[in-house]
């Protein structure tokens, strides 16, 4: 399908690569993807969210695609939340925009909950997809996630610099096909399986044979390249840095109120077993003025595998909230 070409924009020391469709003088809604993906993610919703009348903006955010970022070990603090933010409020700047709407899938969505916790005068809604807001955690998060998951935990092990990069790497077009793939099971399926297989060891599965690899790929040969190409010029470390600030970012949010002061629209897929639906019970507690929808038959992949669904509820509520 078509998808607009990039423009740029320097935000925070970058040249942001920034892809748009709809009215210049529309609502803005910026969206934020997570991991593995890049602006492309969005190339479902850009259009529905133009149709609506709003100015829809995705961008390939720090290390990732046409934008990258500093590389080397020692540039691993650079991707913490405080600089996943700032390139935003940049990117706000570059475009002569006060506030917009923030929507964010998997570590999107971590990045746009935060963004009215740390710059609430330019935000004026947020939207997860899958993701949750999440409260500070009373431990670190990387120790939390050790003890209940182990060392093969995909986050856990993410923290070893260059290994699992190294592998991803090595064959982009295979990576790919590991990620976006439908889950084949309900989440219900998915509880009655064996603690032992519940470890979210992804890099495990990934270096088995393709052919025990489970569930359906969900992309077209087209839509994959597309992935490819952005992740052979990017490469993996980038998108894998996010995961290594888990730590200092929790440091570095001690005493931070954890209270979202706009409207908030959570949308849950039924069937994703990492970001499941009942990680966002409670949430009105941190997001007074909330709407909650959950998708059915969906993984994790929201914006690809149930994109009229999503598009419908984050239109509708765009409509209701912000005309």
């Amino acid at each position: 399908m078509a998808f607009p070409a990039p423009h740029y924009v320097k935000t925070n020391g970058l040249d942001m690569a920034v892809y748009e469709e709809g009215p210049k003088d529309g609502v803005p809604v910026i969206l934020c993807h997570g991991f593995p993906e890049i602006a492309y993610s969005w190339r479902h919703q850009l259009p529905a969210l133009a149709k609506a009348g709003f100015r829809a903006i995705a961008p390939d955010q720090r290390g990732y695609g046409n934008t990258g970022g500093p590389k080397g070990q020692d540039a691993v603090p650079l991707y913490d939340m405080e600089h996943l933010t700032g390139d935003l409020v940049g990117l706000l700047d570059a475009l002569g925009l006060e506030k917009a709407i923030f929507a964010g899938h998997d570590w999107g969505g971590m990045v746009v909950w935060q963004m009215p916790l740390r710059h609430p005068d330019r935000v004026a809604g947020v939207i997860g997809v899958n993701t949750p807001f999440i409260p500070r955690a009373p431990m670190d998060p990387i120790e939390g996630m050790r003890l209940v998951f182990g060392e093969d935990m995909y986050i856990v092990y993410f923290q070893k610099y260059g290994e699992a990069d190294k592998l991803l790497d090595a064959d982009v077009a295979r990576s790919m096909r590991f990620w976006y793939r439908k889950s084949g099971m309900t989440l219900a399926e998915y509880d009655a399986r064996p603690a032992e297989e519940k470890k979210l060891a992804f890099i495990k599965g990934f270096q088995a044979d393709e052919s025990t690899w489970g569930g359906d790929v969900l992309l077209t040969q087209e839509e994959l390249d597309t992935y490819v190409r952005a992740f052979e010029k990017s490469g993996y470390t980038g998108g894998i840095n996010w995961y290594r600030n888990f730590s200092r970012n929790w440091r570095e949010t001690e005493g931070q109120e954890q209270k979202v002061n706009v409207p908030g629209l959570m949308i849950s897929a039924a069937d994703d077993f990492v970001l499941r639906p009942s990680m966002a019970d409670g949430m009105e507690q941190y997001v007074p003025d909330l709407e909650k929808h959950i998708i059915p038959n969906c993984g994790h992949w929201t914006q690809s595998e149930q994109p009229e669904a999503l598009n419908r509820l984050m239109v509708d509520w765009l409509k209701r909230r912000f005309g």
